[in-house]
């Protein structure tokens, strides 16, 4: 091996601060005159960048790893065969084990990146999707809404050509345990069971709805409080809103 392939071979020891300290000093007066090692030495620290934002790692105190190996090789000749290569070992995990460490904290907030990404790209899609409907929609129609002395409204967003609605529900606080404010299809061929509509004071309830598949036309939407958990066809508690298109 020759002075500059063991260099070369000790970058990564360098980069995570594992060399002893006789190492480390003769690596970095290495580095003033070697433009190839500096350049490699940037690139492995930018690509630990990240590593601060994690755990800091423990640095083995100067001058362990030399004395496990020399005091493994020392044992031969007082102690069992079996501590050798045991404490031989041990010396070896420490360097591994401290580059795995660096490798997998910087994989594992590649791995978050890449999660938070998708999600953002899917909350992007949907808001897109939701402008799209408003900026097209043929219709939109308002109802008032008074719910327990609170006074809000409804408004819907109907697009003709995605045959999809905007709704917005607006102004009213969250129904009374036991109960949800339900949504409905008016159509000529009766009423249609959409969703719950999640309200809460001081926050719009947003929905991008698609028009049922029950036959008939859909000619206008209502809003009601049913008892959670109801599969009733048509509804039975009172009613909040009622507007026809």
């Amino acid at each position: 091996m020759t002075p500059h392939e063991w260099f070369i071979e000790h970058r990564t020891a360098f980069v995570i601060r594992t060399l002893e300290a006789d190492e480390e000093r003769s690596f970095r007066e290495h580095l003033a005159g070697c433009a190839e090692c500096r350049s490699e030495i940037e690139r492995a620290e930018r690509d630990l960048a990240w590593l601060p934002m994690g755990v800091v790692p423990v640095t083995p105190r100067p001058g362990l790893t030399r004395a496990l190996v020399d005091g493994a090789l020392g044992m031969r000749r007082t102690s069992p065969s079996w501590l050798v290569p045991l404490a031989l070992a041990a010396s070896f995990l420490l360097s591994v084990g401290s580059w795995y460490w660096a490798w997998s904290t910087v994989r594992g907030f590649e791995d978050d990146v890449a999660v938070e990404r998708e999600r953002i790209g899917r909350e992007l899609a949907m808001t897109r999707d939701t402008l799209g409907i408003i900026r097209q929609a043929a219709m939109v129609r308002h109802a008032d809404i008074t719910m327990g002395g609170h006074k809000g409204g409804l408004i819907i967003f109907a697009d003709t050509e995605t045959h999809r609605w905007n709704v917005m529900v607006y102004g009213l606080p969250a129904p009374r345990p036991g109960q949800v404010c339900q949504f409905w299809f008016i159509t000529d061929s009766g009423m249609v069971r959409s969703v719950p509509v999640q309200t809460q004071m001081g926050a719009p309830a947003f929905l991008t709805l698609g028009m049922p598949s029950a036959p008939g036309k859909v000619m206008g939407a209502a809003l009601t409080v049913e008892s959670a958990g109801s599969s009733n066809s048509a509804p039975q508690g009172p009613q909040l809103a009622h507007l026809m298109l």
